[in-house]
Protein backbone atom coordinates (compact mmCIF):
# COMPACT_ATOMS: atom_id res chain seq x y z
CA UNK A 1 0.00 0.00 0.00
CA UNK A 2 1.27 3.38 -0.71
CA UNK A 3 1.78 6.31 1.51
CA UNK A 4 -1.35 7.99 -0.38
CA UNK A 5 -4.57 6.00 -0.25
CA UNK A 6 -7.50 8.37 -1.14
CA UNK A 7 -7.05 10.51 -4.90
CA UNK A 8 -9.65 13.31 -3.93
CA UNK A 9 -11.32 14.44 -7.35
CA UNK A 10 -12.38 17.83 -6.22
CA UNK A 11 -15.97 16.55 -5.77
CA UNK A 12 -17.71 17.90 -3.18
CA UNK A 13 -21.52 17.64 -1.58
CA UNK A 14 -22.46 20.91 -3.36
CA UNK A 15 -21.32 19.20 -6.77
CA UNK A 16 -24.22 16.58 -6.58
CA UNK A 17 -27.33 16.57 -8.22
CA UNK A 18 -29.57 16.12 -5.09
CA UNK A 19 -29.08 18.04 -1.80
CA UNK A 20 -26.66 16.23 0.84
CA UNK A 21 -27.31 16.56 4.47
CA UNK A 22 -29.29 19.90 3.75
CA UNK A 23 -30.49 22.24 6.50
CA UNK A 24 -33.77 20.78 6.35
CA UNK A 25 -32.27 17.45 8.46
CA UNK A 26 -31.95 17.92 12.04
CA UNK A 27 -28.64 19.86 13.11
CA UNK A 28 -27.34 17.33 15.18
CA UNK A 29 -27.58 14.87 13.03
CA UNK A 30 -25.31 16.78 10.26
CA UNK A 31 -22.21 15.89 10.95
CA UNK A 32 -22.87 12.24 11.01
CA UNK A 33 -24.73 12.95 7.35
CA UNK A 34 -21.34 14.85 5.92
CA UNK A 35 -19.14 12.06 7.64
CA UNK A 36 -21.12 9.29 5.32
CA UNK A 37 -20.88 11.16 2.38
CA UNK A 38 -17.23 12.08 3.05
CA UNK A 39 -16.59 8.21 3.35
CA UNK A 40 -18.96 7.50 0.46
CA UNK A 41 -16.59 10.38 -2.00
CA UNK A 42 -12.90 9.12 -0.67
CA UNK A 43 -14.68 5.27 -1.78
CA UNK A 44 -16.17 6.64 -5.31
CA UNK A 45 -12.98 8.76 -6.11
CA UNK A 46 -10.56 5.54 -5.54
CA UNK A 47 -13.00 3.52 -7.93
CA UNK A 48 -13.11 6.30 -10.67
CA UNK A 49 -9.27 7.45 -10.69
CA UNK A 50 -8.00 6.09 -14.24
CA UNK A 51 -4.51 5.96 -12.37
CA UNK A 52 -5.03 3.09 -10.58
CA UNK A 53 -5.03 -0.49 -11.56
CA UNK A 54 -8.10 -2.64 -10.61
CA UNK A 55 -6.00 -4.73 -8.35
CA UNK A 56 -5.09 -1.44 -6.60
CA UNK A 57 -8.50 -0.06 -6.58
CA UNK A 58 -9.81 -3.29 -4.66
CA UNK A 59 -6.56 -3.38 -2.13
CA UNK A 60 -7.21 0.43 -1.25
CA UNK A 61 -10.98 0.01 -0.88
CA UNK A 62 -10.77 -3.26 1.14
CA UNK A 63 -8.24 -1.10 3.42
CA UNK A 64 -10.71 1.28 4.00
CA UNK A 65 -13.47 -1.11 5.12
CA UNK A 66 -11.03 -3.00 7.50
CA UNK A 67 -10.43 0.60 9.07
CA UNK A 68 -14.43 1.18 9.27
CA UNK A 69 -14.70 -2.35 10.88
CA UNK A 70 -11.64 -2.36 13.34
CA UNK A 71 -10.16 0.66 13.43
CA UNK A 72 -7.24 -0.70 11.72
CA UNK A 73 -4.92 1.57 9.10
CA UNK A 74 -3.39 4.74 10.00
CA UNK A 75 -5.51 7.43 11.27
CA UNK A 76 -4.23 10.35 9.26
CA UNK A 77 -4.29 7.94 5.98
CA UNK A 78 -8.01 6.37 6.96
CA UNK A 79 -9.24 9.65 7.96
CA UNK A 80 -12.65 9.36 6.40
CA UNK A 81 -12.85 5.61 7.79
CA UNK A 82 -11.84 6.40 11.30
CA UNK A 83 -14.57 9.69 11.35
CA UNK A 84 -17.05 7.36 10.44
CA UNK A 85 -16.54 4.72 12.86
CA UNK A 86 -16.50 7.14 15.64
CA UNK A 87 -20.11 8.82 14.48
CA UNK A 88 -21.65 4.85 14.50
CA UNK A 89 -20.32 4.90 18.27
CA UNK A 90 -22.21 7.80 18.92
CA UNK A 91 -25.02 6.73 16.76
CA UNK A 92 -25.37 3.19 16.78
CA UNK A 93 -26.01 3.12 12.95
CA UNK A 94 -24.57 0.39 11.73
CA UNK A 95 -21.26 -0.39 9.35
CA UNK A 96 -22.91 -1.98 6.94
CA UNK A 97 -24.16 1.08 4.64
CA UNK A 98 -20.67 2.25 4.54
CA UNK A 99 -19.46 -1.49 3.70
CA UNK A 100 -22.02 -1.88 0.82
CA UNK A 101 -21.27 1.17 -0.48
CA UNK A 102 -17.15 0.17 -0.81
CA UNK A 103 -18.69 -3.46 -2.35
CA UNK A 104 -20.44 -1.21 -5.09
CA UNK A 105 -16.86 0.67 -5.67
CA UNK A 106 -14.76 -2.74 -5.79
CA UNK A 107 -17.44 -3.86 -8.60
CA UNK A 108 -16.71 -0.31 -10.32
CA UNK A 109 -13.38 -1.29 -10.46
CA UNK A 110 -13.64 -5.11 -12.07
CA UNK A 111 -16.88 -4.57 -14.11
CA UNK A 112 -17.92 -2.20 -16.43
CA UNK A 113 -20.98 -3.30 -18.09
CA UNK A 114 -24.43 -4.74 -17.67
CA UNK A 115 -26.90 -7.31 -19.50
CA UNK A 116 -30.09 -6.23 -17.81
CA UNK A 117 -32.18 -3.91 -15.86
CA UNK A 118 -32.43 -6.74 -12.74
CA UNK A 119 -28.23 -7.02 -13.04
CA UNK A 120 -28.14 -2.54 -12.97
CA UNK A 121 -30.56 -2.55 -10.53
CA UNK A 122 -28.66 -5.37 -8.00
CA UNK A 123 -25.58 -3.08 -8.59
CA UNK A 124 -27.64 0.02 -7.16
CA UNK A 125 -28.88 -1.82 -4.72
CA UNK A 126 -25.17 -1.21 -2.85
CA UNK A 127 -24.33 1.88 -4.88
CA UNK A 128 -26.88 3.78 -3.72
CA UNK A 129 -29.67 2.22 -1.82
CA UNK A 130 -27.43 2.14 1.33
CA UNK A 131 -27.49 5.76 1.49
CA UNK A 132 -31.05 6.05 2.13
CA UNK A 133 -31.07 3.05 4.77
CA UNK A 134 -28.13 5.21 6.90
CA UNK A 135 -30.51 7.90 6.51
CA UNK A 136 -33.33 6.01 8.06
CA UNK A 137 -31.54 4.40 10.44
CA UNK A 138 -29.93 7.81 11.36
CA UNK A 139 -33.06 8.98 12.22
CA UNK A 140 -34.37 6.06 14.34
CA UNK A 141 -37.08 6.00 11.49
CA UNK A 142 -38.96 1.98 10.91
CA UNK A 143 -37.26 -0.53 8.30
CA UNK A 144 -40.59 -0.41 6.54
CA UNK A 145 -39.90 2.39 5.10
CA UNK A 146 -36.58 0.57 3.43
CA UNK A 147 -38.41 -0.20 0.13
CA UNK A 148 -39.31 3.01 -0.56
CA UNK A 149 -36.50 4.61 0.57
CA UNK A 150 -34.39 2.06 -1.75
CA UNK A 151 -36.70 2.85 -4.92
CA UNK A 152 -35.75 6.39 -4.55
CA UNK A 153 -31.83 6.07 -4.43
CA UNK A 154 -31.62 3.38 -7.02
CA UNK A 155 -33.92 6.04 -9.73
CA UNK A 156 -31.33 8.97 -8.49
CA UNK A 157 -28.16 6.46 -9.76
CA UNK A 158 -30.00 5.44 -12.18
CA UNK A 159 -30.43 9.12 -13.61
CA UNK A 160 -26.94 10.30 -12.63
CA UNK A 161 -25.95 7.30 -15.39
CA UNK A 162 -27.84 8.71 -18.27
CA UNK A 163 -26.48 11.58 -17.39
CA UNK A 164 -22.77 10.21 -17.69
CA UNK A 165 -23.24 7.97 -20.07
CA UNK A 166 -21.25 9.65 -22.50
CA UNK A 167 -18.76 10.31 -20.18
CA UNK A 168 -18.44 7.08 -18.39
CA UNK A 169 -18.01 4.92 -21.80
CA UNK A 170 -15.42 7.14 -23.11
CA UNK A 171 -13.43 8.25 -19.66
CA UNK A 172 -13.57 4.15 -17.73
CA UNK A 173 -15.08 2.95 -20.31
CA UNK A 174 -18.38 1.89 -18.24
CA UNK A 175 -21.58 1.16 -19.69
CA UNK A 176 -24.42 1.16 -17.12
CA UNK A 177 -27.21 0.88 -20.24
CA UNK A 178 -28.15 -2.74 -20.24
CA UNK A 179 -26.74 -4.72 -22.81
CA UNK A 180 -29.23 -6.73 -23.71
CA UNK A 181 -31.72 -3.46 -24.06
CA UNK A 182 -29.09 -2.08 -26.36
CA UNK A 183 -29.14 -5.38 -28.71
CA UNK A 184 -32.96 -5.86 -28.79
CA UNK A 185 -32.86 -1.48 -30.32
CA UNK A 186 -29.94 -2.27 -32.79
CA UNK A 187 -27.67 0.43 -30.78
CA UNK A 188 -24.13 0.00 -30.32
CA UNK A 189 -21.18 1.48 -27.89
CA UNK A 190 -19.95 3.82 -30.87
CA UNK A 191 -23.77 5.65 -30.60
CA UNK A 192 -22.75 6.82 -27.08
CA UNK A 193 -19.87 9.08 -28.72
CA UNK A 194 -21.91 10.67 -31.18
CA UNK A 195 -22.94 13.93 -31.26
CA UNK A 196 -26.42 13.53 -30.75
CA UNK A 197 -28.46 10.28 -29.42
CA UNK A 198 -29.85 8.09 -32.59
CA UNK A 199 -33.01 6.63 -32.36
CA UNK A 200 -31.87 3.06 -31.42
CA UNK A 201 -29.67 4.64 -28.53
CA UNK A 202 -32.68 7.01 -27.81
CA UNK A 203 -35.52 3.85 -27.35
CA UNK A 204 -33.04 2.76 -24.84
CA UNK A 205 -32.63 5.72 -22.83
CA UNK A 206 -36.58 5.86 -22.78
CA UNK A 207 -36.73 2.40 -21.20
CA UNK A 208 -34.34 3.29 -18.19
CA UNK A 209 -36.50 6.52 -17.99
CA UNK A 210 -39.60 3.98 -17.98
CA UNK A 211 -38.18 1.63 -15.70
CA UNK A 212 -36.64 4.90 -13.65
CA UNK A 213 -40.76 6.44 -13.45
CA UNK A 214 -42.07 3.15 -11.92
CA UNK A 215 -38.86 3.49 -9.34
CA UNK A 216 -40.16 6.89 -8.33
CA UNK A 217 -44.12 5.66 -8.26
CA UNK A 218 -43.04 3.42 -5.73
CA UNK A 219 -40.44 5.98 -3.79
CA UNK A 220 -43.54 8.56 -3.59
CA UNK A 221 -44.87 6.55 -0.47
CA UNK A 222 -41.63 7.22 1.25
CA UNK A 223 -42.80 10.71 3.13
CA UNK A 224 -45.86 9.51 4.29
CA UNK A 225 -43.93 6.60 6.03
CA UNK A 226 -41.59 8.69 8.13
CA UNK A 227 -42.14 9.46 11.56
CA UNK A 228 -39.43 12.58 11.35
CA UNK A 229 -41.06 15.44 9.48
CA UNK A 230 -37.54 16.95 9.02
CA UNK A 231 -36.52 13.87 6.98
CA UNK A 232 -40.36 13.59 4.73
CA UNK A 233 -39.65 17.23 3.71
CA UNK A 234 -35.80 16.41 2.65
CA UNK A 235 -36.96 12.93 0.94
CA UNK A 236 -39.96 14.96 -0.48
CA UNK A 237 -37.87 17.31 -2.16
CA UNK A 238 -35.40 15.03 -3.68
CA UNK A 239 -38.45 13.24 -5.43
CA UNK A 240 -39.67 15.90 -6.67
CA UNK A 241 -35.89 16.49 -8.08
CA UNK A 242 -36.12 13.20 -9.41
CA UNK A 243 -39.22 13.83 -11.52
CA UNK A 244 -38.06 16.63 -12.49
CA UNK A 245 -34.77 15.75 -14.07
CA UNK A 246 -36.30 12.68 -15.35
CA UNK A 247 -38.61 15.17 -17.60
CA UNK A 248 -35.78 16.91 -18.28
CA UNK A 249 -34.32 13.40 -19.76
CA UNK A 250 -37.19 12.64 -21.35
CA UNK A 251 -36.96 15.84 -23.24
CA UNK A 252 -33.55 16.68 -23.60
CA UNK A 253 -29.78 14.55 -25.34
CA UNK A 254 -27.34 13.43 -22.71
CA UNK A 255 -25.40 12.85 -25.37
CA UNK A 256 -25.32 16.08 -27.15
CA UNK A 257 -24.86 17.78 -23.74
CA UNK A 258 -25.36 17.69 -19.79
CA UNK A 259 -28.98 17.12 -19.16
CA UNK A 260 -29.06 19.09 -15.44
CA UNK A 261 -31.29 20.69 -13.02
CA UNK A 262 -31.22 24.82 -12.97
CA UNK A 263 -31.24 27.24 -10.32
CA UNK A 264 -34.97 27.59 -10.76
CA UNK A 265 -35.57 23.36 -10.70
CA UNK A 266 -33.87 23.60 -7.41
CA UNK A 267 -36.50 26.63 -6.15
CA UNK A 268 -39.59 25.13 -7.39
CA UNK A 269 -39.09 21.63 -6.48
CA UNK A 270 -37.49 22.62 -2.80
CA UNK A 271 -40.98 24.68 -2.23
CA UNK A 272 -43.13 22.26 -3.38
CA UNK A 273 -41.29 19.36 -1.80
CA UNK A 274 -41.08 21.14 1.27
CA UNK A 275 -44.84 21.61 1.27
CA UNK A 276 -45.96 18.03 0.51
CA UNK A 277 -43.43 16.72 3.29
CA UNK A 278 -44.96 18.46 5.35
CA UNK A 279 -48.32 17.62 4.72
CA UNK A 280 -47.27 13.78 4.45
CA UNK A 281 -45.54 13.89 7.91
CA UNK A 282 -48.66 15.86 8.99
CA UNK A 283 -51.55 13.19 8.36
CA UNK A 284 -48.65 10.31 9.36
CA UNK A 285 -48.39 12.04 12.81
CA UNK A 286 -52.84 12.45 12.54
CA UNK A 287 -53.31 8.47 11.98
CA UNK A 288 -50.82 7.59 15.20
Amino acid sequence: MTSSIETPSGKNAKSENFPVGSWLLPAHLRPHVAAFYAFARAGDDIADNPALSADEKVARLTAFGDALKAGSGDALLFAKAHTLRDSRAATNVTNQHGLDLLDAFKQDAVKNRYQSWAELIEYCNLSAAPVGRYLLDLHGESREGWPASDALCNALQVLNHLQDCQEDHREMDRVYLPQAWLTSHGATLADLQASTANGALRAVLDQCLDETERLLREAAFLPSRLKNRRLAMESSVILFLARRLTRLLRNGDPVAGRVKLSKFDFARCGMAGIIWGALMAGQRVARS
